[in-house]
């Protein structure tokens, strides 16, 4: 299966959910659902009809994966490792889901959205601990210290990104310096504390995947 390609904000429409696809442009009055609140396709008025059991788990599987900008084989990758770790599943899925670098980026105000830091990454401009990764998927560990590739540092999205949604939108679990382009992911986040997931049910994700 290929990478999706089309429309972003379809997929929020899709889900009736903002994901925050599309960056600072989600937290604008240019937002599609504050323009359209159908949902797209020509057999949308089949989704007011009683939903399936299995439905519902698949439509929040598919929800995460949008979130988090994933493929099916890499979330059923990380969902294994989550299962044979101690704990609650879904917690720890979550917890590998917010330690991806592509997200850490992201939290870290580097990029306005994940597929922004995902390019940032991909592309050699963060350092973690002094080292150039550009795997996306890379598990950030507490302590790690992340940062902007000095010769980088002036690329225009990444200032503007710091600019505008740094000082609001910095999470509790990472430590930031505007000046220096540089943050720490101090700890591990706990479910609680990742409240633009509030609404996500990832049981229903390891309800879907034990079956």
């Amino acid at each position: 299966m290929a990478r999706y390609t089309g429309p972003v904000c379809r997929l929020c429409r899709s889900e009736q959910k903002k994901i925050f696809l599309k960056g600072m442009r989600c937290r604008s009055d240019k937002c599609a659902l504050n323009q359209r609140h159908s949902v797209p396709g020509k057999d949308s008025k089949t989704h007011a009809k009683k939903r399936t059991e299995y439905d519902i788990q698949l439509r929040e599987k598919q929800k995460i994966k949008h979130i988090y900008n994933m493929l099916e084989k890499q979330f059923r990758l990380f969902y294994e490792r989550a299962r044979h770790m101690s704990g609650v599943t879904g917690d720890n899925l979550v917890t590998l889901l917010e330690s991806r670098l592509d997200n850490v980026v992201y939290r870290m105000c580097f990029a306005p959205s994940r597929a922004a830091g995902r390019q940032l990454v991909s592309h050699g401009h963060i350092l973690v601990n002094g080292k150039q990764v550009n795997i996306s998927s890379y598990l950030v560990k507490p302590g790690d210290v992340l940062e902007i590739r000095e010769c980088s540092k002036k690329i225009k999205n990444i200032i503007d990104s710091l600019d505008e949604i740094s000082k609001s939108n910095v999470v509790s679990w990472i430590q930031l310096d505007t000046g220096t382009q540089r943050g720490v992911f101090v700890s591990n986040p706990r479910r609680e504390e990742v409240s633009d997931l509030i609404d996500i049910k990832e049981q229903l994700v390891v309800e879907l995947y034990s079956k």
